[in-house]
C-alpha cells in the first residue's frame, strides 16, 4: 500500500511498513549514516540519519522509524544539520589526528562526513583514546584509537560469519571493541575472513600489510622473485585502478608484474584445476569402492579454522587437499625451477582472501620450517604496489604467464564463487558421459540464491549428491542434514557470503545483490571461455605428465595434502 508524505515541502510516495530512510533513498534523497548496513536490522545507534518530523519534539532516526501518512519531514533543516555536525565533532573530539598516515585516508566515512558537514575547527576537545595497535593476527590489524563504536564489525561477525569473535567491552567512556577477555586477535576465535574489514567505516580494522617485505625482496639481487595470482584478481584489480576490464587485462597484468621486478609469473588457477581434478578422482574412487562418506572441500581457509575451533568432530570429513594457493606454492618450490635456484625463491601470492595470509603461516603448510608461500597480498595491496612503482597499465602490451602454470580453465574462475568448485567437479565427473544436460541442471541448482543449496544429478549411470554452504549462516542447515544421516559426495563451504567474489581483500560489495552481480560476471565469463575444465588445460596435462613424473616430491602427490587439528581458542 502506497501513500503520500511531505518531504522538504514536496510530496513523495512511500510504502507502508518501510522506514523513512528507505522512502527517502528511493526518491533520490540521500542522508548520511554510520552504523547502518544494507540488509541488516537498523539500530539507530549513530544518530547521523536524524530528521525533523513535524509534531515531534525530538529528532527522529530515519533508519529505524517507519513512515506514516501524516508525516511532514525536513531532512536538512538548520536543527538537523547542527545535530549531525555535533555528532561528527564529538566523534572527532577523541579521534586521532593522523589522517595523512591512516590506512583509510581519502576513503574514510568519518573523514567524508566531516568534509560534507564542513567541520573546519575543533570546538569540542576530549582526551584522546590511548593508542593500541593489535598486530598479533597474520591477517587483520586492529587500531582501537580509530574505532567509533558503530558496531558494524560486531554485527557482521555475529550475524553473518557466526564466529562471534568480537564484542563491546566495558561501559561508558571506556567502551571499546575487542575479543573475549580483551585479549589480542591471535588468542581469539577470529577466522580471518576479513568481513569486519569490509564494513569498518574508519581505519580501526584493516588487513595486515606485507608491502615493505615485498619491496625489500624486489630490490634484492640474490633472490628469484615468483608471483602467482588468483583468477579473480585481474578483474578486481581493473576496478581498483579504474580501468575497464576485458580478457586481455589478465595478460596485461603479467607484463605489469614483470615490470615491477618479478622474475616468474604464474596462475593460481592452475592449482585450482589440480584441486578440481583431485576432488573428482577422489569421488570416483569412493563410488567405485562403494565407500559412502561425506567429503567436505577445504579450499576456504576461513572455514577450515572455523571447523577446527567450533566443530572438530567434522574434521575427519574434510578433504586433506590444500587450497589452490598452497598447491601452486608446493609446485613452485619443488619442480618449476632448477634445484640450485629453489633455495633462492621468494614466492608471493595475490588473492581476494585475507584468510590466505593466516593459512600460509600454518605449521602444516611448511616443509622443514619453510613456507611454500612466503607472502600473501590482497588485491588492495597489489594495487598500491603497482601505483608505488608508477606503472601505467593502459599502455602495456599483454604477455603470457610462465609455464608450466601459464594457463587456467574456466572452472578455476568458477571456483571464486560459492558453489563454483562443486559445479566444476560435477562438470568433470560427467564429462566422460558427454551429457551436457547434467551440467546445466547442476549449474541451475548450485547457482540459486540461498545460504544452503543441494543437488543430486544423474547422468550416464553416475549419480552425484552435492551441497553448498554459501556463508556461515547456512551451516546450521548443513548440520541438521548431517545429523539426520544425509550423506553427500561433496560438500562445499564458503565462509564469505558469495564466495571469494566477496572476500575480505576485495572492494566492499555493500549489498547481497552486488555480490550476485559479481557472480554473474564469473558465470558469463565461464560460458565464453574455450577451455572449460582442467581436462582441456594444456598446463594441467603438462604438470600431470612430465613435471610430476620427473619430481620425486610430487610424484605421489603427497605435497598436495595437509592435515587439520582441533584448535583451542578463547570464546
Amino acid at each position: 500500500m502506497q501513500f503520500t508524505i511531505e518531504v522538504n515541502n514536496r510530496s513523495i510516495r512511500a510504502e507502508k511498513g518501510e522506514t523513512i530512510l528507505s522512502a527517502l533513498n528511493r526518491n533520490g534523497i540521500m542522508i548520511p549514516t554510520l552504523c547502518r548496513m544494507a540488509e541488516f536490522t537498523p539500530t539507530g545507534a549513530c544518530r547521523m540519519c536524524v530528521v525533523e518530523v513535524e509534531g515531534r519534539d525530538r529528532l527522529v532516526t530515519a533508519c529505524s522509524a517507519p513512515v506514516e501518512e501524516w508525516m511532514k519531514i525536513r531532512t536538512h533543516s538548520p536543527r538537523v544539520i547542527r545535530a549531525r555536525k555535533t555528532i561528527v565533532e564529538l566523534l572527532l573530539a577523541n579521534h586521532p589526528d593522523d589522517c595523512l598516515y591512516c590506512e583509510r585516508n581519502l576513503d574514510c566515512e568519518l573523514q567524508r562526513l566531516a568534509d560534507q558537514l564542513q567541520v573546519r575547527e575543533r570546538r569540542i576537545r576530549g582526551s584522546k583514546i590511548k593508542q593500541r595497535r593489535d598486530q598479533s593476527s597474520p591477517a587483520i590489524v586492529r587500531e582501537l584509537s580509530k574505532c567509533i563504536l558503530c558496531g558494524r564489525c560486531i554485527r557482521v561477525c555475529e550475524e553473518v560469519i557466526t564466529a562471534t569473535s568480537i564484542d563491546f567491552i566495558g561501559r561508558g567512556s571506556t567502551t571499546h571493541v575487542g575479543p573475549a577477555m580483551d585479549r589480542d586477535f591471535n588468542f581469539s576465535s577470529c577466522i580471518h575472513c576479513g568481513q569486519c574489514v569490509l564494513v569498518c567505516p574508519t581505519g580501526a580494522l584493516h588487513e595486515k600489510h606485507y608491502l615493505s617485505e615485498v619491496q625489500e625482496q624486489l630490490s634484492s639481487d640474490n633472490v628469484i622473485r615468483v608471483i602467482q595470482y588468483s583468477p579473480l584478481v585481474p578483474w578486481a584489480l581493473a576496478g581498483e585502478l579504474g580501468v575497464k576490464y576485458n580478457r586481455d587485462f589478465d595478460r596485461v597484468l603479467n607484463a605489469v608484474l614483470r615490470k615491477i621486478g618479478f622474475n616468474k609469473v604464474f596462475l593460481s588457477g592452475t592449482g585450482t584445476d589440480i584441486l578440481i581434478t583431485e576432488l573428482a578422482d577422489e569421488i570416483v574412487r569412493r563410488q567405485e569402492s562403494g565407500e559412502k562418506r561425506n567429503l567436505i572441500v577445504s579450499a576456504c581457509p576461513a572455514w577450515v579454522k572455523y571447523c577446527e575451533q567450533f566443530y572438530p568432530q567434522l574434521l575427519s570429513m574434510l578433504s586433506t587437499l590444500k587450497t589452490p594457493q598452497q598447491i601452486s606454492g608446493a609446485i613452485i618450490k619443488s619442480a618449476v625451477l632448477p634445484d640450485d635456484d629453489r633455495k633462492r625463491v621468494y614466492t608471493v601470492s595475490v588473492t581476494p582472501c585475507t584468510a590466505m595470509k593466516f593459512e600460509a603461516r600454518r605449521d602444516s603448510m611448511t616443509r622443514k620450517g619453510i613456507s611454500d608461500i612466503d607472502t600473501v597480498l590482497t588485491v588492495r595491496e597489489l594495487t598500491r604496489l603497482i601505483v608505488l612503482y608508477g606503472i601505467d597499465v593502459s599502455g602495456i602490451s599483454p604477455e603470457a604467464a610462465d609455464e608450466p602454470m601459464g594457463l587456467r580453465s574456466a572452472a578455476s574462475l568458477m571456483a571464486e564463487t560459492a558453489g563454483g568448485i562443486t559445479e566444476a567437479v560435477v562438470r568433470s565427473l560427467f564429462l566422460k558421459t558427454g551429457n551436457r544436460e547434467a551440467d546445466r541442471l547442476a549449474a541451475k541448482k548450485l547457482r540459486a540464491a540461498g545460504s544452503f543449496r543441494e543437488a543430486t544429478v544423474t547422468a550416464g549411470g553416475v549419480t552425484c549428491s552435492v551441497a553448498v554452504v554459501d556463508g556461515m549462516k547456512g551451516f546450521e542447515k548443513l548440520r541438521q542434514m548431517l545429523d539426520g544421516g544425509t550423506v553427500y559426495d561433496l560438500i562445499e563451504v564458503m565462509a564469505c557470503p558469495g564466495g571469494c567474489v566477496n572476500g575480505g581483500g576485495m572492494q566492499p560489495a555493500g549489498t547481497r545483490e552486488a555480490v550476485r552481480q559479481r557472480a554473474r560476471f564469473v558465470w558469463q565469463t565461464n560460458d565464453q571461455e574455450a577451455v572449460r575444465g582442467p581436462e582441456q588445460s594444456a598446463s594441467v596435462a603438462a604438470l600431470y605428465g612430465k613435471v610430476f613424473e620427473e619430481c620425486p616430491e610430487l610424484a605421489g602427490k603427497r605435497l598436495f595434502h595437509t592435515r587439520f587439528d582441533r584448535r583451542e581458542v578463547l570464546l
